[in-house]
């Protein structure tokens, strides 16, 4: 089984290279780990991981300045149905558009948009930026097998995922109001927090996710 991590100059894809690989070997899958810029590897690809760190224009323009790589990432996950996990802007890539520095289209797969974090505490700084407990809204989910509400992940963000449909949330968590931390839709799932800097609960996601079968 072959896991392509997309590198289109907007991840921190050493890190999570390392902790799904590390996620592999401890939950004994014969998952092979590949960082790629290549279409093609991302076609082949048996799971999809789409990480992003900065802005979200910056981040779909980086996407879209890899040639081919959004239809080979629509073509894998959308026409093909393979598993498919995004990462901090890489989930909030999945939202029909982020509203950061002006109006930018996103990949339209879930239903929502992403808007700054406006909490009601105003001792409350932003980035909203360290550990925070999750609440989880679909416990159920496979993907969330061993997590449990009350645990605490790692967050780095000033904008979050606003959803149409609540349905599509896995988990929030409260910062001065609820903030959507997870999201899913059929072979899709995406976490605003960082699971390859979460500890444990970050490498339970992961390993969930290399035997994610939708």
């Amino acid at each position: 089984m072959s896991v392509a991590i997309i590198d289109y100059g907007s991840g921190n894809l050493r890190s999570a290279a390392k902790a799904f690989e590390r996620a592999a070997l401890e939950s004994k899958s014969a998952a092979r780990i590949v960082v790629t810029s290549r279409p093609d590897d991302v076609r082949r690809a048996d799971r999809v991981v789409l990480p992003g760190v900065g802005a979200f224009g910056d981040c779909k323009r980086g996407l879209d300045a890899v040639a081919g790589m959004a239809e080979a990432l629509t073509e894998a996950v959308r026409d093909r149905g393979r598993p498919f996990l995004g990462i901090c802007v890489g989930m909030q890539l999945m939202a029909r558009e982020g509203h950061e520095h002006g109006t930018h289209p996103g990949l339209g797969w879930i239903d929502g948009v992403v808007d700054p974090i406006r909490p009601a505490d105003p001792a409350l700084k932003v980035p909203h930026m360290g550990w925070n407990t999750l609440t989880l809204t679909q416990p159920d989910h496979p993907v969330l097998a061993g997590v449990h509400s009350g645990q605490h992940t790692y967050f780095v963000h000033s904008y979050a995922v606003v959803l149409d449909a609540p349905d599509q949330a896995l988990a929030t968590t409260d910062y001065g109001g609820p903030i959507t931390a997870m999201v899913g839709r059929d072979t899709m799932v995406g976490t605003q927090f960082h699971p390859e800097k979460s500890q444990a609960t970050g490498l339970r996601l992961i390993a969930n996710f290399l035997r994610w079968t939708p």
